[in-house]
């Protein structure tokens, strides 16, 4: 006991220090991408391709966070601003499946099959910004999310050496929560770009000036 009030203030300095490190993080990754980020599609530039990142869906429906996204890649198209889009998310099985929801809700915005690519493997943020570089060989992009969750995409993404903007995405059942929880995201990220994390199977090539159908099985 008399070992740990001597080294009482160097652990709460310790203590301190951590948590605030912590916090700084996510703060740091949305002042780096300010300048690339944007409120509305009109204003953002020119890209390869738009990205939506996954998000849950509710019977077979994407969820309300998740329509929002697809919303900004459907503007985006419409503008001019991208000629593909690319949905990457979480396709575990036959029981989960956030890619293809967001697909058939595409096809009846009028987007045609052919622009429309699928990234079942994108479990993470980090993977699927990896994976629309090294296996989809795109170089710019626009990434649909939102606010709570872009900076740190967009992030990754310039980390990963894509030339990558955001445009932020309605919040619709955005909380304090969310916000809270990019904080461990934020460390996570950090560490897998520093760490140069490499999937162990990224599978073939798929270029994205070819048929976005060819993605959908």
């Amino acid at each position: 006991m008399h070992w740990l009030r001597a080294r009482y203030p160097m652990l709460v300095v310790i203590l301190l220090g951590s948590l605030a490190v912590t916090l700084i993080i996510p703060i740091w990754m949305r002042a780096q991408v300010a300048p690339y980020t944007y409120e509305s599609v009109y204003s953002a530039p020119q890209t390869d391709v738009a990205i939506v990142l996954g998000a849950s869906v509710y019977l077979g429906k994407p969820s309300p966070v998740l329509a929002d996204r697809a919303d900004i890649a459907i503007a985006l198209y419409r503008a001019g601003k991208v000629g593909k889009i690319l949905v990457t998310g979480d396709d575990a099985g036959i029981t989960y499946d956030e890619v293809t929801p967001v697909r058939d809700y595409l096809l009846k915005a009028g987007i045609p099959p052919q622009d429309i690519f699928l990234d079942h493997d994108g479990f993470d943020t980090y993977l699927s910004m990896y994976r629309a570089r090294s296996v989809f060989g795109a170089r710019s992009v626009i990434i649909a999310t939102q606010d709570f969750h872009l900076p740190r995409a967009l992030w990754i993404a310039r980390m990963l050496g894509l030339d990558a903007y955001g445009v932020v995405a309605p919040g619709s059942t955005s909380n304090t929560f969310e916000y809270l929880r990019e904080i461990p995201a934020s460390l996570k990220a950090a560490w897998d770009v520093a760490a140069r994390r490499v999937p162990q199977d990224t599978g073939p090539s798929i270029p994205l000036s070819g048929d976005g159908q060819t993605t959908w099985n």
